[in-house]
């Protein structure tokens, strides 16, 4: 049957990959907006991943996902191709957060993700990467161990991925939007319209499986497929700043010497002044990649290669004070950084980015079939189904591999690979009246 997949990000890409494994790949296609790939969060995240990280309802999924990046790069050489690499995380801050709230409670907070972390377990003192600049009045602590917690350049992991798609014959559309749906007298669903948002040029694609996957602008994007379903999905942008930057604290020798070719992780309370809680990620081939300065307050732009125009400098360069103050050089006759004695800039900063994630209003994300009779006009979509995998926020790339195979099972109609039950659409939070 049919498979049109609306949103060419990394969901879309593993979603596409895994089911292609199983369903002739020439009949599905993947629609995405962008005359660029992976231009917005599937690019441009950090790329950390971890097992046990998550909500209750949210776990199976986390479990599965992690255990389908490790296979997947075992199987085709992801410590080459995409930067794969185990790690530990460490939380940077004046008193320990191992324990707290699970979920994105943290992200709703504006603390730090080290909250989320699984468990109580203590942990000897950790060796602190060179990288990682002293701060005053600081304390550094290891919430996670070896096998827990991994690192991927996600570009490379998105590329890999869509490059496999297409050699197995799945069809890429971009830059491309579906308009409109073609129904036959029934209501049932039996193609997707689409126009080359380049050429204009309109054309329709067979559809009896539609899955909707387009990170933030999902809402959207079903909005104007389904005028008139009761469904709304309460999915919010999150726009976060990025930097990707070379240390000469952290050298190719630093990695596979000093720190065997590991990755390291550390969330930040620190320094208060940001006002915003940075993450720091070393990843392989000697870069660190910064963020967590985040924001509701940027409006998503129509397309996400639109990005670069939404971008505050001053936002930007909050960022850099805060790289330089955990990254930088120390200055001479100091014991730590301070807002009173910072550290000195001697970064080389390769990448500067905004991106857009789709984050629900719950804190958890949506991978789920959508029930016919929610989709309005009848509700009917014959032999397939209509599909919603979004909402993911900060953890799309931990969790896409897992949401592409449960995703690919629900389409086959087979039982999904991990219990995603309590990832549906609950009516108390995705269906509006219309009384």
């Amino acid at each position: 049957m049919p498979t049109v997949i609306l949103g060419g990000g990394i969901i879309g890409s593993s979603i596409a990959y895994y089911l292609s494994q199983s369903q002739p790949a020439d009949e599905i296609h993947v629609i995405e907006s962008s005359s660029t790939l992976f231009c917005s969060a599937s690019g441009y995240a950090a790329g950390f991943m971890a097992k046990d990280w998550f909500a209750p309802a949210l776990a199976p999924l986390g479990e599965l996902s992690f255990k389908l990046h490790e296979s997947l790069s075992a199987e085709h050489g992801g410590a080459q191709k995409w930067g794969y690499m185990k790690g530990v995380a460490l939380s940077l801050g004046s008193a320990s957060n191992k324990g707290g709230a699970r979920g994105d409670d943290w992200l709703r907070a504006g603390t730090s993700r080290a909250e989320t972390a699984a468990g109580t377990t203590q942990y000897p003192d950790p060796d602190v990467p060179e990288w990682l600049t002293q701060q005053q009045d600081a304390v550094v602590e290891q919430i996670s161990d070896a096998d827990t917690t991994a690192q991927v350049d996600p570009l490379r992991l998105c590329r890999f991925l869509m490059d496999a798609c297409t050699s197995r014959g799945v069809k890429l559309h971009y830059p491309t939007r579906a308009s409109s749906l073609v129904k036959d007298e029934s209501g049932a669903i039996t193609g997707v319209k689409i126009v080359n948002l380049d050429t204009k040029a309109e054309s329709t694609i067979p559809c009896t499986n539609l899955v909707v996957c387009a990170g933030p602008w999902t809402p959207q994007v079903f909005r104007d497929l389904f005028p008139l379903s009761k469904v709304s999905l309460p999915i919010y942008s999150l726009a976060g700043y990025s930097l990707v930057l070379r240390s000469p604290r952290h050298t190719l020798e630093h990695e596979q010497k000093t720190y065997g070719g590991g990755s390291h992780s550390v969330f930040t309370t620190l320094p208060a002044s940001c006002g915003f809680s940075p993450e720091i990620f070393s990843r392989e081939g000697g870069e660190i990649y910064i963020a967590g300065l985040n924001t509701r307050t940027i409006p998503l732009p129509e397309r996400p290669d639109d990005f670069h125009k939404s971008m505050d400098q001053k936002e930007m360069d909050r960022l850099k004070g805060a790289a330089v103050r955990l990254l930088g050089k120390l200055a001479e006759g100091t014991v730590g950084a301070s807002d009173e004695a910072p550290s000195v800039d001697d970064l080389e900063i390769t990448r500067e980015g905004l991106c857009f994630r789709p984050a629900s209003e719950r804190g958890t994300p949506y991978v789920a079939r959508v029930d016919d009779k929610l989709l309005g006009d009848g509700g009917m979509t014959g032999k397939g189904g209509v599909f919603i995998a979004s909402g993911h926020g900060p953890w799309g790339i931990s969790l896409s591999l897992g949401t592409g195979k449960v995703i690919a099972d629900m389409v086959r109609g087979v039982q999904p690979a991990a219990d995603v039950s309590g990832l549906g659409l609950d009516v108390t939070d995705a269906v509006r009246s219309r009384l």
